[in-house]
C-alpha cells in the first residue's frame, strides 16, 4: 500500500509529500520545500528509507529543504529534475529575489516525459507539463493500492483546488499551461486524487467541472 504524508512548509506554505510503499519501506520525497531535517526524521520514525527526491520544478519554495534532507539521511537520496529547470535550480530557485539564500542540494539527474519511476512496488509516470515553469513535471500513479482503482497525481504548481499555477513569473506561459492541463491532466480518470504544491487536495473531475480558469 502507498502511504502519503503531507507537510506544509516554508514561507509560502508549500506542500511537501513523503510517499512510501508500506511493504518495502522505500520512500521518496516530492518537493522538499523547507525543514529537510524534519522531513528526514518523520521518515526515519516510520522506518522508511528515502531513496529519491522528485522535484516538480525548481522554484526555491520547492527545493529549499533538499540540502538538509540529504545531509540528514544515512544514504543521500538521488534527486530528479527536468533539465529545462536545471539553470533555475543552480541559482537556488530564484530565492535571492525574495530575500532567501537557498542551497539547492545534490546535483539532480534528469527527468523525462514518459519516464517510469518507482516507489517500492508502485510505478509513477512522469509527465512533462510546462506552463508554470519550462521544466515543470507531474507524477501520476494509476494504482496507489489503498483501494481498488485509486489513482493519484502530484500536480506541483500546475493545477490547484479550483486554481492554476502562475504564468507571470519568468518561464511562465498561459497557453502552454492550459495545454498541459488539458492534455496531461484532464485526460486522467475523474476520480484521480490531485495533490498539489499549495492548498487543499482535489480531484480531476472536480477541476474539470468547477475550475473557473480552465474547464474541460
Amino acid at each position: 500500500m502507498i502511504d502519503i504524508i503531507t507537510l506544509t512548509l516554508g514561507p509560502v506554505q508549500t506542500n511537501t509529500y513523503i510517499v512510501a510503499d508500506t511493504e518495502t519501506k522505500e520512500a521518496v520525497v516530492i518537493d522538499p520545500a523547507w525543514d529537510g531535517d524534519r522531513i528526514a526524521l518523520l521518515a526515519q520514525e516510520r522506518g522508511w528509507q528515502i531513496k529519491q527526491i522528485w522535484f516538480t520544478h525548481a522554484h526555491f519554495d520547492h527545493i529549499a529543504g533538499a540540502a538538509k534532507l540529504s545531509a540528514s539521511l544515512p544514504e543521500p537520496p538521488i534527486a530528479l529534475l527536468h533539465p529545462d529547470d536545471h539553470e533555475l535550480w543552480q541559482s537556488g530557485g530564484g530565492g535571492a529575489l525574495f530575500g532567501f539564500k537557498v542551497d539547492p542540494g545534490p546535483e539532480p539527474a534528469s527527468l523525462s516525459h514518459g519516464q517510469i519511476l518507482h516507489v517500492g512496488n508502485f510505478a509513477f509516470e512522469v509527465c512533462h507539463t510546462p506552463g508554470h515553469r519550462p521544466g515543470h513535471c507531474v507524477f501520476y500513479c494509476a494504482d496507489a493500492g489503498t483501494e481498488p482503482g485509486r489513482s493519484v497525481l502530484f500536480s506541483g504548481d500546475l493545477l490547484f483546488y479550483r486554481g492554476v499555477g502562475r504564468t507571470d513569473l519568468p518561464g511562465g506561459d498561459w497557453a502552454t499551461l492550459e495545454r498541459s492541463i488539458r492534455e496531461q491532466v484532464y485526460v486522467l480518470p475523474d476520480e484521480t486524487q490531485v495533490l498539489s504544491g499549495h492548498g487543499d487536495e482535489t480531484s480531476v473531475g472536480e477541476e474539470k467541472e468547477n475550475n473557473h480558469f480552465i474547464k474541460a
